[in-house]
């Protein structure tokens, strides 16, 4: 079940590969970051995310598909052409 369940949430990001995404995760205390980036890539376990440029350097951070589902992090696809914005879950059927 949890497999199926994390190879969902990777072939639901797969498409997105190379677009802007928003990420909202959990800082600790109470905090929640809000950042912005491009999902660079997918792996079997992880995924990449490239953020913004913030104070001349660029940054790449990691998240596993399991963060997701335990809606640690939260990911959503920004598309600037139609102006909308899709939230990357896992729905249980």
């Amino acid at each position: 079940m949890a497999k199926n369940a994390l190879l969902e949430i990777k072939r639901s990001l797969e498409p997105h590969v190379g677009q802007k995404i928003m990420l909202k995760a959990n800082g600790g205390r109470r905090k929640t970051i809000e950042r912005f980036g491009v999902l660079e890539e997918t792996y079997p376990s992880v995924f990449i995310v490239k953020l913004d440029q913030e104070q001349q350097s660029f940054k790449r951070v990691s998240y596993s598909y399991a963060d997701i589902l335990t809606e640690s992090v939260e990911v959503t696809v920004c598309d600037d052409d139609a102006a909308e914005e899709l939230r990357i879950t896992y729905i249980q059927h």
